[in-house]
């Protein structure tokens, strides 16, 4: 599974999740079998390629249609904030789905 991320920074431990239209950075995560494989940061969201599975964004209210369009899943995360409190919560399936 390959997670999109828009992130206030580029440090693993230290950059926060953040609304989409505030991302300085996206991440992107692999998880697989339940263990972070890669961890990837992007200045720009073009520079990435390939299929994502699901992005992760802060609320409800964010501007995420072109990832609907695209056939990714959009998980919110009301409280998680760092990547790993993010994986966690994806792992527990503790993520809420869209509401719409």
């Amino acid at each position: 599974m390959l997670l999109l991320l828009p992130m206030n920074g580029d440090d693993t431990q230290e950059s926060e999740l953040v609304s989409i239209n505030d991302a300085l950075f996206w991440a992107t995560v692999e998880v697989d079998e339940g263990k972070v494989v890669e961890i990837n940061f992007y200045k720009e969201r073009s520079e990435i390629d390939g299929w994502l599975d699901a992005i992760i964004v802060t609320g409800n209210y964010e501007p995420v249609m072109e990832f609907i369009d695209n056939q990714m899943m959009v998980l919110v995360a009301h409280t998680q904030r760092t990547i790993d409190d993010i994986v966690e919560a994806y792992l527990f399936r503790e993520l809420h789905d869209l509401a719409l």
